[in-house]
């Protein structure tokens, strides 16, 4: 198998032999509780994110004074961004792992020889 075979889009995805799990997010009722716990941590992390944005505002205030608005901004839009972003992450992970859904998953590498031939080392 060279490069150019594992690199083409229009080659089948079960390139190595065997089937692809089914997934458990297939199933509506799994998926249905799934998206709801996401949905739950992701709104438990609104509130958090909100708090820590409130407290680093009054912490700022408090020990600068009045800075530019400008200022106040940038930092509600930066910590709100970091951790929403890190937490929507974090929470597809769990949501993936939760389900079972990286067990479906077939991890199975071809070995280095089916990859790299002598031919391509040229």
């Amino acid at each position: 198998m060279s490069i150019a075979s594992l690199l083409n889009p229009h080659q089948p995805r079960r390139m190595w032999g065997g089937m692809v799990k089914k997934s458990p997010l297939d199933d509506p009722e799994n998926a249905a509780y799934a998206w709801a716990r996401y949905r739950r941590i992701m709104r438990l992390l609104m509130g958090v994110t909100i708090g820590v944005v409130a407290i680093a505002l009054a912490l700022l205030y408090k020990f600068n004074g009045a800075i530019s608005v400008h200022f106040y901004i940038a930092v509600a839009l930066g910590i709100s961004f970091t951790m929403l972003l890190g937490g929507g992450l974090m929470g597809l992970v769990f949501l993936s792992n939760g389900t079972g859904h990286d067990e479906s998953v077939d991890n199975k590498l071809p070995d280095p020889d089916e990859l790299w031939s002598k031919r391509d080392e040229d």
